[in-house]
């Protein structure tokens, strides 16, 4: 079911142009008329591409009590693949060159028998299709929520992501813009008005020694302001530590908050490489501390967030903002249908603390009193290892 049950996995974009106040049978029509076309494939070239209803693999009946949810529209991409693996493909023709010169005294192929092994080997791939001995079906879910002009992608695949990104361009002429830190950041200095104090950031130094500050996963083009992110995990960490761990938020509501499970960290000069750390709250190992102390940044975070009584348990993705294995606490007193309604509002009450949240940064990190926060971060990365939670 999706987004319906379950923990959500998901990266969320940006809908542009207008939209739908509510959805309705017109929409439903259109996943029908661009669903999955079931039939076996006989081509190892491309994939087939289509909607489903969102139930399971199969699921092709679309119903307007069934996809729509009041200013929502739940359905799912199905992406149909038939190739060869090129570990197939080369191991083929390693045995079709060891027939074809099984009597040559050096066991060297010629340019003849090259190419004869060669259109062996794709005829063998043309009846491997034909079969569908090398079929692989996936899905993943969608929901498109038309009060905040977002789509959630139930991948953090970026291959399945641009697939999805064009089917919906077929389908409902949707622009679709990837909401990743940098993106978020600019969303935030544009209504801010502080475009141009954004565009002057570059990567802060945190080890304080004067050199320019790297980021190897970074390609530095412009508008791609995504190495916040990293920063923006770093700064929680930092802030949750020496002042407390609740935050107040711009709509003057508090979000109290931990890091739980796991962290990655990398090398941003990328000298050290990566590690991932597990345990109930990994910044409080020694190796956490010392990664963090030797310039690793973070990377990706589990995170616990409490706002409006509502929890939400997730990981958060630093540069993409893809959230995995989020877990969404219903209404207790939620029935039938009424569970599912509660779990959108919840996938939306997640987002919005995790956007409140991040401008709460922006707003320290581009606006004001950066140097003085990233001054007091530098000191706080020199300090003594602390002792574990009690």
């Amino acid at each position: 079911m999706g987004f319906l049950s379950g923990s959500m996995t998901f990266e969320c974009f940006r809908v542009g142009g207008a939209q739908p106040r509510q959805f309705g049978p017109e929409h439903v029509d259109v996943l029908r008329k661009h669903a999955i076309d079931g039939r076996q494939r006989f081509s190892n070239e491309q994939a087939s591409v289509g909607f489903l209803a969102g139930n399971h693999l199969l699921d092709s009946d679309f119903a307007l009590e069934k996809n729509v949810f009041g200013d929502a529209l739940h359905f799912a991409v199905r992406i149909d693949t038939n190739q060869v693996p090129a570990a197939m493909r080369r191991a083929w023709l390693q045995i079709e060159l060891a027939t074809l010169t099984a009597d040559a005294p050096d066991r060297r192929p010629t340019k003849a028998q090259r190419q004869e092994a060669k259109d062996a080997v794709e005829a063998r791939c043309e009846e491997a299709a034909r079969s569908g001995q090398f079929q692989r079906m996936q899905q993943f879910p969608v929901l498109w929520d038309a009060t905040s002009g977002r789509l959630y992608c139930g991948s953090t695949s970026s291959s399945a992501s641009d697939v999805c990104s064009d089917l919906l361009f077929k389908a409902f002429s949707l622009e679709l813009s990837r909401l990743s830190s940098g993106k978020l950041a600019l969303e935030w200095a544009t209504e801010a008005r502080q475009r141009k104090a954004l565009q002057d950031a570059v990567p802060a130094n945190f080890r304080g020694d004067g050199a320019r500050a790297e980021v190897a996963w970074w390609d530095g083009e412009g508008d791609n302001y995504d190495f916040l992110g990293n920063e923006f995990l770093l700064w929680l960490w930092w802030r949750w530590e020496t002042q407390g761990d609740s935050i107040e938020l711009s709509d003057g509501s508090t979000v109290t908050g931990m890091f739980a499970r796991t962290i990655t960290l990398e090398c941003p000069r990328g000298e050290s490489g990566k590690g991932t750390i597990s345990a109930d709250d990994p910044t409080y190992l020694p190796e956490a501390a010392q990664a963090i102390r030797s310039g690793k940044l973070p990377r990706k975070a589990g995170l616990i967030l409490v706002r409006h009584g509502e929890q939400y348990e997730l990981t958060l993705q630093a540069e993409t903002f893809a959230v995995s294995g989020a877990k969404i606490h219903v209404d207790e007193d939620a029935e039938g249908r009424g569970i599912l309604d509660s779990r959108i509002e919840g996938l939306r009450g997640l987002r919005e603390t995790l956007d409140l949240l991040f401008r709460v940064f922006c707003q320290r990190r581009i606006a004001q009193g950066w140097s003085t926060e990233l001054k007091q971060v530098r000191e706080w990365l020199t300090a003594k290892p602390r002792s574990r939670r009690t």
